[in-house]
């Protein structure tokens, strides 16, 4: 309707030229026609020239403010299109650009005009966290003061909301990555400020990378990489921090595309292997199953650490190859192991597949192995919550009759209350409160607490890091069930003859 009524206006400001114009021209036919019928005496002639030259003067003015006027009302209807378009291509919750409209402004930033761009990418850390301790409200809360601050400490910048968490930045003539990184950590440190969400005194952080154009990137699309490589750097090095695209970053880039490469080729040609971890009974001698542990051997580059592929697996489909490779092994080896299961690790990037139960059901049907024979060790790490993905796999496997073992416990996300809603079987102890045993009181008491609650609640709890006699008369002392640690055994591949006796 607004943009109908300024439409209006402009149409009525050209009748109104052309009815003026129209005027003047009749007038000043007239007056040229009587001009015509006196040219024979000059009586009248002064006045029909006076009147021709005020008629002349007129119409000049009546162009002139015809001009100025539509000018006028071109730009007005021009201010409020615009004002219409940002206001249909508006996130709705924080008011920042919607992705679409952002990205275009961006392309048309970069090829409009000759001034350097700079584009910043800003990624919340640990907004999922908050969400699932606070609630969603929180984190929608915790967004709209993100780009509150944006907006504040940047007015002439373009924001755009990529996705759930993370936001794009533009801002034209800058070409300083010293500046930007200086307004990044102020950004950071307005937003560590505390603000209150839903009543409560809450710190926000957020990890920022920077790229320029063109010095960085000749493509929007290229740009955006550039910014994402030094925002994952960010993320890396422990987040809240800003951090510009360096040409150094692509190396890691190629590191990363080359281990992918090799891992998938490696996984599809079976080079990979399995080396089994024995879990004893309380006594230290009785082996009451295995835990699985992927190792790498590469042809050229030589032992490849967990450590060194895990994570880069995690960042594409690998990881579900992967998990679907161990899982097959392991049930492929579980003949030969003389444990009644074996357990193996599940990242909780594969739990966040929406196939990974009806794939898991699979293999376990192709190679004729029981879900009770399965335990899946997941790291305490992960929050979660009622409705979710992971919980919905996580109740189809223990419906199959799978056991959950919760991993590094003591080290995550772990409370009461995480305990009496996770459906799990088997408490692990993490490594890093085993170390200091027996010597470190407060380990001491966590490691007993630990073992009152699994006792408490039925649950099996595996202390891992065993690594000297002294550790392991406590931990048989305060009544763990179960023990694992490089003093009992170390892991081995299954072809070494001290694994093959216990099969």
């Amino acid at each position: 309707m607004r943009r109908q009524a300024s439409l209006e206006q402009v149409i009525g400001t050209y009748r109104l030229v052309f009815i003026g114009v129209a005027a003047l021209v009749l007038a000043m036919g007239v007056i040229s026609a009587l001009g015509f019928l006196y040219y024979e005496s000059d009586a009248r002639a002064p006045e029909l020239l006076a009147a021709r030259v005020a008629a002349g003067a007129t119409l000049l003015l009546l162009l002139r403010w015809g001009f100025v006027r539509l000018k006028q009302e071109l730009q007005r209807a021009a201010d409020e299109q615009r004002r219409l378009l940002d206001f249909a291509y508006q996130d709705a919750l924080t008011g920042a650009h919607t992705r679409s409209y952002f990205f275009s402004a961006l392309r048309e930033n970069l090829h409009g005009n000759d001034r350097p761009v700079a584009y910043m990418q800003i990624d919340m850390d640990n907004l999922k966290v908050l969400n699932d301790s606070q609630g969603h409200a929180a984190g929608d809360s915790a967004l709209v003061h993100l780009v509150k601050t944006l907006k504040t400490l940047m007015p002439d910048a373009l924001i755009g909301r990529l996705g759930g968490d993370e936001f794009g930045i533009v801002l034209v003539g800058q070409d300083s990555k010293p500046a930007l990184v200086r307004l990044g950590d102020r950004i950071l440190q307005t937003l560590g400020q505390p603000i209150s969400i839903e009543g409560r005194p809450i710190r926000l952080s957020a990890t920022i990378g920077v790229a320029l154009w063109p010095q960085d990137a000749a493509e929007a699309d290229e740009l955006i990489s550039k910014a994402d490589l030094a925002l994952y750097k960010g993320k890396k090095q422990g987040r809240a921090s800003t951090v510009a695209f360096e040409s150094e970053l692509m190396a890691d880039e190629r590191h990363k595309r080359f281990v992918e490469r090799d891992l998938r080729a490696a996984i599809l040609l079976n080079e990979l292997e399995l080396h089994y971890q024995p879990i004893f009974a309380a006594d230290g001698v009785t082996r009451l199953s295995y835990e699985a542990l992927v190792r790498w051997q590469h042809p050229v580059r030589g032992r490849v650490p967990p450590c060194d592929f895990i994570g880069i697996a995690e960042q594409s489909d690998l990881i579900d190859k992967l998990g679907d490779w161990v899982l097959r092994r392991a049930c492929a080896d579980l003949g030969r192991l003389g444990t009644p299961n074996v357990g193996i690790n599940v990242s909780v990037v594969q739990l966040r597949r929406g196939d990974l139960a009806e794939r898991f059901t699979a293999i376990l049907k192709n190679t004729g192995t029981k879900g009770s024979q399965i335990v899946i060790e997941i790291t305490e790490s992960l929050p979660l919550q009622p409705g979710t993905v992971e919980l919905d796999n996580i109740d189809t496997l223990r419906a199959l009759g799978v056991r959950v073992a919760i991993d590094d416990f003591g080290t995550g996300f772990a409370s009461l209350e995480y305990l009496r809603g996770f459906p799990f079987d088997i408490i692990k102890i993490d490594r890093s409160n085993v170390m200091n045993l027996p010597g470190s009181r407060i380990d001491g008491l966590i490691v007993s607490a630990i073992s009152k609650i699994a006792r408490s609640l039925k649950v099996e709890v595996i202390a891992e890091g065993v690594e000297t006699e002294a550790q392991l008369l406590f931990l048989q002392r305060v009544g763990v069930t179960a023990l694992q640690g490089y003093l009992l055994a170390r892991p081995e591949p299954l072809a070494m003859p001290r694994l093959a006796s216990a099969a």
